[in-house]
């Protein structure tokens, strides 16, 4: 029989004073995290890999053959499904993990293919498709958010689809992580919105109020699209302002352990702000691995890059996993790992692997996904896609599907043509979508 469970502040407070007396309530924190669940929005946390990560050093590894590489693989959580030892934390939770192994497209070119991976739709001058994070955060966000519906975190790209001709209100945040204030970088904190020197925020609250009356006597004067827009952007920027009140970036209110767990470097505290954002409901944020002196573009020394690059992956997202199954955000948080495209199988002779999008790795984990499982297959070489391929569009309507969203749903450009969110025919991967999505 279902009950509902009500806790008062009381509640909480009786439940935290017997906690530092040694009385667990774990099964109450538990129970009331699965209800809170049935009613939570669903978020996406996306983890992009600049460059195309090498699927045959990561997911897809062949041991014994000679495209395999020196790395070794190991077992997971799951028997039989085993991926790189330099991905040991990500291994224990393979339990949450579906592993597509057959992705594959055209794309080889970096810019082409992260329009491709992001929007699912080839770059065109006639039409400036939006990208996975605004498509997200106009289906799942909430206009009276105080944060926005879609951040981006240390975004480093080779290409950048923005939100096309849904407008710019489906702009994502950037959190650069770039700061001479050290404060800032810390925190991963939004530096040109914190309040200047010496103003808190109620002494600006009267500039706030001066800024909506001019807003508004514009917007009525002046009616278009672009007057709307900025309408949108400007009431973004000031509820942004005001949401540092309640510390959204505050990174140090963490443990510093939770922190040290996940890594102190850009990409670990990153998602460390992933977690504390759709605890927060924002539905899509982006977490970048890659910067401007390293990324998974390696054409050279690929496997001592990809070492140094799983070892920064590898503790960031697996703490993220255990952070968000903790506080009962894992159920309806979806995390998606992928680049643009894969390495090539080969090894040139500058011990780096080249691009190659005819067949290649990504992974779908957490809320809407059916875990514990690989999809499809590329043989004993890693040459090509031997079982069950994936095209892209269908990768992305999974998505969709795994996060509640129609994915046949049209929006209309600025012309009046109707564009569907993914393109017309391709369906979501039934198997890897969990039934509890019914």
């Amino acid at each position: 029989m279902s009950r509902s469970f009500e806790f008062t502040r009381r509640d909480f407070l009786n439940m935290s004073v017997a906690s530092a007396l040694g009385v667990s309530y774990s099964g109450w924190i538990s129970r009331l995290a699965r209800a809170d669940a049935k009613t939570r929005q669903r978020s996406c946390i996306l983890l992009w890999m600049t460059g195309g990560p090498s699927q045959m050093d990561t997911f897809d590894l062949k041991p014994g053959h000679k495209n395999g590489g020196p790395y070794k693989e190991i077992e997971t959580a799951v028997p039989g499904i085993k991926i790189s030892e330099h991905l040991p934390g990500v291994a224990k939770h393979m339990r949450e993990m579906a592993i597509i192994r057959s992705m594959t497209s055209k794309e080889g070119d970096h810019g082409q293919a992260t329009h491709m991976l992001l929007t699912g739709y080839r770059e065109q001058e006639a039409v400036r498709y939006p990208e996975l994070g605004s498509i997200i955060s106009k289906e799942l966000g909430k206009a009276d958010n105080e944060l926005p519906n879609f951040v981006s975190i240390s975004p480093f790209r080779f290409s950048n689809a923005g939100a096309g001709f849904l407008g710019p209100q489906y702009s994502p945040l950037v959190v650069t992580g770039d700061s001479d204030n050290p404060q800032a970088r810390a925190n991963m904190s939004v530096e040109n919105l914190l309040p200047a020197s010496g103003r808190d925020l109620k002494s600006l609250q009267s500039r706030f109020e001066l800024l909506d009356f001019v807003q508004n006597e514009f917007s009525a004067k002046y009616k278009g699209e672009s007057s709307t827009a900025h309408k949108a952007n400007y009431e973004r920027a000031v509820r942004m302002v005001k949401s540092q009140a309640k510390s959204a970036f505050k990174l140090e209110d963490e443990p510093a352990a939770l922190r040290d767990a996940y890594g102190r470097n850009r990409f670990g505290q990153g998602c460390l702000l992933a977690r504390r954002l759709v605890e927060r409901d924002v539905p899509f944020v982006e977490v970048t691995l890659a910067g401007q002196q390293s990324n998974w573009d390696t054409h050279l020394n690929n496997f001592d890059l990809v070492k140094g690059l799983s070892e920064q992956l590898d503790p960031a997202w697996s703490t993220l996993m255990t952070d968000l199954k903790e506080r009962g955000l894992l159920d309806t948080t979806l995390i998606v790992w992928m680049g643009e495209f894969g390495r090539t199988p080969t090894i040139n002779p500058q011990n780096g692997r080249d691009h190659f999008p005819v067949a290649w790795s990504t992974v779908l984990a957490g809320g809407g996904i059916k875990g514990g499982q690989t999809l499809g297959n590329t043989g004993a070489s890693g040459m090509q896609v031997e079982e069950r391929p994936v095209a892209v569009p269908e990768f992305l309507a999974t998505i969709c599907g795994a996060l509640g969203i129609d994915h046949t749903k049209e929006n209309i450009t600025e012309e009046g043509r109707p564009i569907p969110i993914v393109d017309r025919g391709a369906k979501p991967i039934a198997e890897l979508i969990s039934s509890k999505n019914g």
